[in-house]
This record gives structure tokens, sequence and C-alpha cells, in this order.
């Protein structure tokens, strides 16, 4: 039976009555201190003070792409290409860990539809494996700059409910990494193969925006969606 790693977090305590829960998982390389000021600008928005940020900090370990260097990482990546093949070994383990952490707000009585999983990069595609293949229904995925990992398995890995979760995708048209044909990509497997539909600028669906001339990074009017997609999904009142 294989052992859960437990992750090391950092927590932004919501500043108003706790009713629900974001947690965030950064890209390759970084750690959760690095999404912490983005935690704390939008947690200044009173319609927002109601949530709890939990920023898990990935173990260090050797990346081949970036030849064989060790850092940061939630699973080895191959090639940048995302093309070959994919570590799905240490996927899993890193989902495992993630579910872990929404299983301690669960028993924290914070309830699965009031947790939004969401991450950066390698972290956005460990959020919508880690989301739509869980048992629990989330109250959202939160994908920035990702893409769909393992997609010759994920239709059968994926839940019944995947496509009823709420899903948020940002995108600069200008990534030199995670391409934005990539994220494309991603999105249209998702609506073709697991059934999302278009977002009607309700909580529901598939929520999709790119950001002309954006590269591998975030930007204000993406956080300002982000912002305006967690009110719809987790409003202030449970």
């Amino acid at each position: 039976m294989n052992v859960i790693q437990p992750l090391k977090t950092l927590i932004v305590k919501p500043i108003s009555k706790h009713t629900a829960t974001v947690i965030f998982v950064h890209g390759l390389g970084d750690s959760g201190h690095g999404w912490q000021p983005v935690a704390e600008i939008l947690q200044r928005d009173p319609a927002l003070g109601h949530i709890k940020w939990v920023l898990p900090h990935a173990n260090q370990q050797p990346v081949t792409a970036n030849g064989g260097m060790k850092m940061p990482s939630w699973f080895d990546i191959y090639s940048f290409d995302f093309d070959s093949d994919e570590d799905e070994a240490g996927m899993l383990k890193t989902s495992a860990s993630i579910n872990a952490l929404i299983s301690e707000e669960v028993n924290g009585d914070i309830d699965a539809n009031r947790v939004i999983l969401g991450g950066f990069s390698q972290g956005g595609a460990m959020s919508l494996l880690s989301g739509l293949t869980s048992e629990r229904k989330l109250g959202g995925v939160a994908v920035l700059s990702g893409w769909l990992p393992l997609k010759n398995k994920f239709k059968a890995m994926a839940v019944s409910h995947a496509a009823q979760t709420p899903l948020f995708w940002g995108h600069g048209t200008s990534d030199p990494l995670v391409k934005f044909k990539f994220g494309m990509d991603s999105v249209e497997f998702l609506k073709s193969q697991l059934g999302f539909k278009q977002s009607d600028n309700s909580a529901a669906g598939l929520d999709f925006h790119s950001y002309a001339g954006m590269a591998h990074s975030s930007c204000q009017e993406e956080l300002k969606d982000l912002s305006a997609w967690l009110k719809r999904a987790v409003p202030a009142s449970a």
C-alpha cells in the first residue's frame, strides 16, 4: 500500500468567517510563497474575505527536461513539448497528496463543494488531474497557463460528475513554454470528450479566457477574471 506523503503548506487565513477554501498549486521551480501575494491581494476584496488559501510546496526532485537539475516539482517533466511520455506515477502520487489536503478541509467542516482547487502551469495540470478524478464534487477547478495531463487516459480516469465541475481557464496567447495551442487543445478535449459546456457567465461550465501578449505568467486582467469567477463559484454566503 502506497503511503500518501503529507505536503508542507503555507496558509493565508481568511479575514472574515471561513466558509470556503482555495488550494492553489504552484508551478515548476516555485513554492507556495510565490502565490502568497496573489492570495493576499484577492482576499482584500470584501467579497472574498471568507476564503482560506492553502498554498502547498512541492518537494525537490530532478527534472529531466531541465537537464536533470533538482528543483521544486510536482512530477518529472520529460519534455516541454508535452507530447512525449509523462510521469504518470509521479502525477498520481502528487494527486493523492493534494486530495489529502482536500480531506483536511472537509474534515474541518468545509463542504467539498466549497473547496476550489487551482494551479499555475504544472500546478494547473495537477489541479485538473486531482479535481476531475476525485470522487468528491468540488466547488471548482482553476487552471492558469496549464495543460491537460495523461490525455490518453484522462477520459477513463475522470469521474462521472467531472463536467459539472465549474472550471476557470486562463492562458496567454504568447506563452512560449505551455503554448497557447496546448491550452486550446486541452479545452477542446474537455468539451468534446468529457462534455464540458461553455460557461454562460454563471458559476457553471468552462470559463475560458485568453490574454493577448501574455507570456508564461499571470496578469492583472487574469486575476480580475479569476476573482469574479471565485465570487460566483464560492460566494460569501455558504
